[in-house]
């Protein structure tokens, strides 16, 4: 009997081990996902690009150690490029068109990365810059991250800042899930510190993790930089990287901006650094895949290579970004390629990796490119790839737009800051293999080649604004649910309808949407201590009117019978005559009280 015991515990302790072998095998299969973008850093930013005077030296140890897309390309600006990023898809599917007043905020029914990886058994977790929407239904903890540290709006130092924090890239307060929190340190080294945590946490569960790291960085304002390495650039002289004519008036102040800008590079690099010694210490750096690219060109008129174009370009300075990646398990150190890849072909890309299967319900405009790195079916079909992004309310054909088919590029650069250009487009076709600083138009010596693109480029649009009906309808935030009983709703999300965008006299209303009626304390705040005013609440056919003193900028209340459905929420504030709107509202919902 003893003899049976013996030999069903043994039995059992082995087929136990087997199983956790099995499962030890299963997770080391699933490698570990890091994704890393700057913002406005620029693709000639880093010296393994050829810039001797901006330092990243740990980007460019891990040039040496990745694989390395040589011809990548991202959207004119960010938003945009952050949507097709998590989506795989092209930006104008996902109805995040502009940066700003309620058009950078993506579609909820869209499916990202995070999603699907959380969907497969990852930890997910964001830290940094989303810029795809600030309240329910639209923040990344509703689009798959489990864990987040983040920013509101597109960048600090805007409208969407918290009160008592705005522009401190030093000590600012962040959102951690859904929460306000005042924390202290440098912006860019609390999301690495907050990313390294969250890795050493899910290490600890043997669950392979999701990170995303996004930094705000190089993007302006300027006045508050890593100091100490502030100082050390303030020796350099940048006068070789600056592209154009400077005057000497502003000379001094270019080469101010380009030492602050250059200190928050290099401290992007030092954390990239310190993140990649963490993933060795972990004993986790083979098989975790860290990717690092940026979101967009330079937000100056800096060094992009042998390119022309800057941030808002559809030149090729405009969008073009290297993509490093590191993954020692699988991809051959120095690994480069030519082919043409883009913002699109991330998402399929890490799926692939992972072995996870793309989402059907929304299909995906990306491809893999592992097999480039990987060597395993180096074949790269010809492709097209299409950018376009212009403020304004909707899309329009033509307008500032650009079409990739190796090596030509066929591109109508009408300009970013407008909503639409005037008169027929003034088309450019580009040979880049021959001309990668787009100065020879063939456009007339090559009448076959654009009559095609042109085609090309009309069918995508048409197809890109048929994903849905109302393609181009902003998204509605939802207020007053258990996922966020307390919206704040900025200037980053209105739809602007007077004056300049975000300036002190302008106005704007808010696309909002109720599940149920109920009752909801409205809080006005204002920039400044505002003067003896009224204002009128609007939210569809209801309205109240608030009285406000002089004094506080905030604690301007008022409770409002708010209903069920969508409508439209404005608040006019009327000083002497003139009408302006709030820098922000707060609309509660009292959860405990509806139930008692």
């Amino acid at each position: 009997m003893f003899r049976n015991t013996f030999l069903a515990l043994l039995l059992l302790l082995t087929t136990s081990t087997n199983l956790e072998v099995v499962v030890a095998q299963e997770r080391a299969e699933s490698p570990n996902v890091i994704l890393i973008m700057s913002d406005d850093q620029g693709g000639g930013d880093y010296g393994f690009m050829g810039n001797d005077l901006i330092r990243t030296p740990h980007l460019d140890t891990m040039k040496d150690q990745s694989g390395f897309l040589s011809n990548f390309y991202v959207s004119p600006v960010c938003a945009p490029t952050r949507a097709s990023l998590m989506t795989g898809r092209y930006n104008y599917r996902t109805r995040c068109i502009d940066t700003y007043i309620g058009r950078a905020m993506m579609a909820p029914e869209e499916v990202t990365v995070a999603e699907v990886l959380r969907d497969a058994g990852y930890q997910t977790g964001i830290y940094g810059k989303w810029h795809l929407g600030d309240s329910y239904p639209l923040r990344a903890m509703d689009q798959g991250f489990q864990d987040s540290l983040v920013i509101r709006g597109g960048g600090i130092g805007q409208p969407s800042d918290p009160i008592g924090a705005e522009g401190k890239y030093t000590d600012p307060i962040l959102i951690r899930n859904g929460e306000e929190v005042p924390l202290k340190g440098y912006c860019t080294d609390l999301y690495f510190d907050a990313a390294i945590d969250f890795i050493e946490e899910t290490v600890k569960t043997e669950q392979p993790f999701f990170t995303y790291i996004a930094t705000n960085a190089p993007h302006g304002p300027f006045h508050d930089v890593p100091d100490e390495l502030y100082q050390q650039y303030q020796q350099v002289d940048f006068a070789p990287i600056i592209i154009g004519q400077v005057s000497d008036k502003r000379a001094k102040a270019e080469q101010d901006k380009l030492a602050r800008i250059a200190a928050m590079i290099t401290n992007i690099d030092d954390n990239v650094g310190r993140l990649m010694g963490e993933l060795e210490r972990l004993g986790i750096r083979d098989n975790t895949i860290v990717i690092y690219l940026n979101d967009n060109g330079p937000n100056t008129r800096r060094y992009v290579g042998e390119m022309r174009g800057k941030k808002a370009d559809v030149d090729d300075g405009g969008i073009r970004s290297p993509l490093l990646f590191h993954w020692p398990a699988r991809v051959p150190a120095d690994q480069t390629s030519d082919e043409l890849c883009a913002h699109i072909d991330v998402m399929p890309t890490i799926l692939e990796a992972c072995g996870i299967e793309p989402p059907m319900e929304n299909p995906m405009d990306g491809r893999s490119f592992l097999p480039l790195l990987t060597n395993e079916d180096p074949r790269w079909p010809t492709r097209q790839v299409i950018f376009q992004a212009h403020r304004g309310d909707v899309p329009h054909p033509y307008h500032h737009f650009a079409i990739h088919e190796a090596p030509w590029k066929l591109v109508h650069p009408s300009g970013f800051g407008r909503e639409r250009f005037v008169g027929e487009p003034k088309i450019e076709l580009y040979n880049l293999n021959e001309d990668p600083r787009q100065q020879h138009n063939l456009v007339d010596e090559r009448p076959q080649v654009t009559k095609r693109l042109l085609a090309a480029y009309h069918d995508w649009f048409e197809d890109v604004s048929s994903t849905r009906p109302d393609n181009y309808a902003p998204p509605r935030i939802v207020i007053g649910t258990e996922h966020e009983p307390s919206t704040v709703l900025t200037r980053q999300d209105w739809r602007h309808i007077q004056g300049t965008p975000w300036a002190a006299g302008s106005n704007g209303l808010w696309k909002l949407e109720a599940r149920e009626p109920a009752t909801y304390r409205i809080e006005l705040i204002f920039r400044n201590a505002p003067p003896s005013a009224s204002a009128t609440i609007r939210a569809g056919e209801a309205s109240e009117r608030v009285e406000i003193e002089t004094g506080d900028p905030r604690g301007h209340f008022a409770t409002m019978e708010l209903p069920a459905g969508q409508f439209d929420f404005q608040v006019d504030v009327d000083v002497d005559g003139t009408v302006r709107g709030p820098h922000q509202v707060i609309v509660s919902r009292s959860l405990e009280t509806d139930s008692q």
